[in-house]
């Protein structure tokens, strides 16, 4: 006789009943499957093709207070009896960790979950091979055709469906399906000699929504070709204008130094600042994961709770942190519905659409009150300390000059303090929802230039 197939909530229910039969006090589960197809294409002809169909499932018990998390991608009866057993025997000998819980009754009610919302977080039309090709070929014939582009490093396409489910002890089943289409390619240009290279791309939830091919290709193009002929930057004390490309790195590092994490190990430069003015008071940042067709949109939280839209810092007041149950627990505060939870690990606070909003000028207009000074397209490396707030990035991008761009510029080192940075950002009114951490192009005052 064969075998009965277990379903995904049977191997969930089967992984925390068996813990729970053989002495974990509580757990929580996470099962997550996902497939989808990629193809590069180069010079007219594909040059790889992937297709992947992955299956995942974690656990966490809890025997008291000591904790144990495993994965498995296995799904017949003895392997996942075999797998909670063990997590069990590993809990055992774990050491204390009062902080860590899964959410009580009491707290998943009072973070409920708005199951009556849509936040259109999943496309189910799957494009076949020849539509992903198309899209391929379309993007790089069309930055390809613009005088001067000389080779392409590769087009790609490709489109991805998942689904999570979490399930834990005290009854919680939730289930969130998304998927992604995405568009992007660099090209080359040479002249004299000299090579530069661009892209472009576009993600997007729903295919409808993404950026045109061809203008997706033409866009990589002139990026390349304006590149052209970059030298050295003078070193000194300038303006600098981030292109909203790169911009979004500065909202990532807001996030960072306000998350729940850093605030209980006291790593944050901002750790002390709660309710005090940690930016200029044109900033205005939220944390949205109800934003329809959002990339990180999501109705619940890795812990169960249901989740909502955060204002985390109003008019350039800090005004919350980001927190998990853990985290909150061990700074005496209500979780803010934030915790992200991978297969293997436990929960930790992290963002879903993080977004630095508008403000009121256009970026010509920034652009137009520089008499000196640097707008960056391209950043590579970096030395960031979130303790100190030091910070150091390789950019490359164009002199502004006298309110114009001008020189192509490369090799440039721009320095300062995040905790100075934040104070002096000024945000265009050219925001855009690209990905999961949005930001408008910024102007930031009196970074320190390193090149010639």
């Amino acid at each position: 006789m064969c075998a009965k197939k277990l379903n995904d909530t049977d191997i969930m229910n089967l992984l925390i009943d068996t813990a729970l039969k053989n002495g974990a006090s509580a757990a929580d589960c996470v099962l997550s499957r996902s497939r989808g197809v990629s193809l590069t294409r180069r010079l007219g002809k594909d040059e790889n093709i992937e297709r992947y169909e992955d299956f995942d499932t974690g656990l966490r018990v809890f025997v008291g207070n000591k904790i144990a998390s495993v994965s498995t991608n296995e799904s017949s009866e003895s392997s996942i009896k075999d797998v909670a057993c063990r997590a069990v025997e590993m809990a055992k000998i774990a050491p204390e960790d009062q902080f860590s819980l899964i959410a009580d009754q009491e707290t998943l009610q009072e973070f409920p979950i708005n199951k009556n919302l849509s936040i259109d977080s999943y496309d189910d039309n799957e494009p076949n091979i020849d539509v992903i090709r198309q899209r391929a070929s379309e993007i790089e014939e069309a930055a390809l055709s613009v005088k001067g582009i000389t080779n392409s490093d590769g087009a790609d396409a490709s489109w991805g469906e998942g689904e999570t489910l979490l399930m834990t002890s005290n009854g919680f089943l939730g289930s969130s399906k998304k998927s992604n289409h995405t568009i992007s390619v660099v090209v080359i240009a040479e002249k004299n000699g000299k090579m530069e290279r661009d892209y472009d791309y576009s993600s997007k939830v729903f295919a409808q929504d993404l950026k045109n091919p061809q203008t997706v290709g033409i866009e990589a193009a002139k990026k390349t070709l304006a590149r052209m002929g970059a030298v050295k930057p003078v070193t000194g004390k300038y303006p600098v204008i981030f292109d909203p490309r790169v911009s979004r790195s500065i909202a990532s590092h807001f996030a960072s130094a306000i998350n729940g994490s850093a605030i209980t190990r006291k790593t944050s430069f901002l750790k002390d600042m709660l309710e005090e003015k940690v930016a200029n008071a044109s900033i205005n940042l939220v944390d949205d994961p109800l934003l329809k067709r959002g990339l990180g949109s999501r109705l619940f939280d890795g812990e169960g709770l249901g989740t909502s839209k955060q204002t985390l810092i109003k008019d350039g007041v800090l005004q919350q942190w980001l927190l998990d149950l853990s985290s909150a627990k061990q700074l005496n505060l209500k979780p803010t519905g934030n915790a992200k939870r991978g297969i293997s690990g436990p929960p930790s606070p992290g963002t879903t659409n993080l977004t630095l909003m508008n403000g009121k000028e256009t970026p010509e207009e920034l652009i137009s009150n520089v008499k000196d000074g640097l707008y960056i397209t391209d950043m590579i490396g970096s030395s960031i300390s979130m303790v100190t707030g030091d910070y150091s990035r390789g950019a490359s991008g164009f002199w502004i000059k006298n309110g114009q761009l001008s020189q192509p510029i490369t090799e440039a080192t721009i320095a300062g303090n995040l905790k100075e940075m934040f104070m002096t950002i000024i945000p265009a009114n050219d925001l855009d929802y690209n990905q999961s951490i949005n930001c408008p192009t910024l102007l930031i005052e009196g970074m320190t230039i390193a090149g010639n």
